[in-house]
């Protein structure tokens, strides 16, 4: 366990609660812009705190948790594959005496029972949930490092996990410790599905029912915070990621979904989605709660990223960072407390891509994975002002050589020599 450094006088340190989804589109709710989905409690939750429209994530699932959990690319944390040797998160508070909880999709033990890289090994003194995806249609649960059922019944997943949640907070949570309560959902992951009860209701298809439901549920555990008496001190992070699994190679298939169904998620302004170096693969949406500190009803554009939550969180508990790895994620209390506008970084890796300010440079063959191809793409080196084109419709490479340069050579130190994308994406799932 590493130790933890004094907090200010007289101030409790927060508790912290991150709700992350799956697969979830850029403009899937309400105060995102979507025009068809009901979600009148995440809108709240946005009224309430802050929403962020330039938050990154990782392209797909495994790279996207391995880099929250320890504020490192997924170059370093290797994703599926995150060895034992990282220090995530929740070793870290759980070292400065916070409790520590993980209900839902795991996915960074190569979706594999291997003990030293579960959860109660990495950190977390409760684990509840699958150690990996949906993508057959089923899920085997584990209790700690215990085997705990499984189940094909999709649609009871959301309220599962929120039901595990809840449990946690009113019946093993020890009231005088903060805590890091951690909630990965598998919805909305492939094989989805709603519950009788929300299955059919919505305008948006069984997708739409599926993102109307998972409202509810994180209304249901946000009740639950504010019942114990518990908000004003909870930090509530909502995110999800990577973008909506939304092209035209995967869902013209369609296996293992219901026939004729059209249920993937939405990038809005966003060009392509899940697997892609385009903004609707990493641009995710993302809101922050955390009353009297985060500015209420508040948008902000600064670059901020799921890397960036173990810093961030390391600083407000007080704790201490492993000094012996470099951590790529940066402290970002400023921007969350409304301190500054721009935040505590200008750059991201897209790992087939750098972003610099409104700048985006990506290599010449930038998808990380066939699904996210986009038909008669030229494989050219792209550059995009993403202040004047959101949606990455004008490759101004020509026009900027210098600026493309500079961010070529950004990238290239991030990535360590690697150059081609099987190099890049390999990397992710070397055991």
């Amino acid at each position: 366990m590493l130790g933890s450094a004094p907090c200010a006088a007289g101030e409790p340190r927060p508790n912290f609660l991150v709700v992350f989804t799956d697969d979830q589109g850029y403009a899937d709710l309400g105060c995102f812009g979507s025009p068809t989905n009901r979600t009148p409690r995440l809108d709240r939750l946005a009224s309430e705190g802050t929403r962020f429209t330039s938050f990154y994530a990782q392209h797909v699932c495994g790279p996207s948790r391995s880099a929250l959990l320890t504020g490192r690319y997924p170059l370093r944390s290797k994703g599926w594959a995150m060895p034992a040797e990282e220090i995530t998160i929740a070793e870290v508070l759980r070292g400065g005496g916070y409790q520590t909880a993980c209900v839902g999709k795991w996915d960074v033990s190569s979706r594999k029972a291997i003990t030293d890289r579960m959860p109660n090994a990495q950190g977390f003194e409760y684990y509840f949930g699958p150690l990996g995806a949906n993508d057959n249609g089923r899920v085997a649960f584990h209790h700690n490092n215990e085997p705990a059922g499984e189940t094909g019944d999709m649609g009871s997943l959301t309220r599962l996990y929120t039901d595990k949640a809840i449990d946690w907070l009113r019946n093993e949570r020890d009231p005088e410790r903060p805590f890091f309560l951690y909630v990965a959902h598998t919805m909305m992951h492939t094989i989805i599905d709603a519950s009788d009860r929300f299955r059919g209701t919505s305008a948006g298809g069984l997708y739409g029912d599926v993102v109307e439901e998972f409202d509810h549920e994180t209304g249901r555990l946000l009740d639950a915070v504010d019942e114990l008496g518990l908000a004003d001190n909870t930090l509530v992070l909502y995110t999800t990621d990577n973008g909506p699994w939304n092209q035209t190679a995967y869902t013209s298939k369609k296996e293992g979904h219901p026939e004729g169904a059209v249920f993937w998620g939405d990038s809005g302004p966003l060009r392509n989605g899940k697997g892609s170096s385009y903004e609707g693969g990493v641009r995710v949406p993302c809101i922050v709660r955390w009353p009297g500190r985060t500015p209420a009803g508040a948008s902000s554009d600064a670059i901020f990223a799921t890397i960036d939550l173990a810093p961030t969180f390391a600083k407000l508990a007080g704790c201490r960072l492993p000094e012996d790895r470099v951590i790529d994620g940066v402290d970002q209390t400023a921007l969350l407390t409304g301190r500054s506008e721009s935040g505590a970084r200008d750059t991201f890796c897209y790992t087939t891509g750098f972003r610099k300010g409104k700048w985006k440079y990506l290599i010449a063959d930038h998808c990380l994975f066939d699904y996210a191809r986009e038909p008669g793409r030229e494989l050219a080196e792209e550059l995009y002002d993403l202040e004047a084109d959101l949606g990455e419709t004008t490759n101004v490479i020509d026009q900027h050589p210098e600026v493309a340069a500079e961010l070529r050579a950004e990238l290239e130190a991030y990535v360590g020599g690697r150059s081609t994308r099987y190099e890049l994406g390999h990397a992710w799932q070397e055991e």
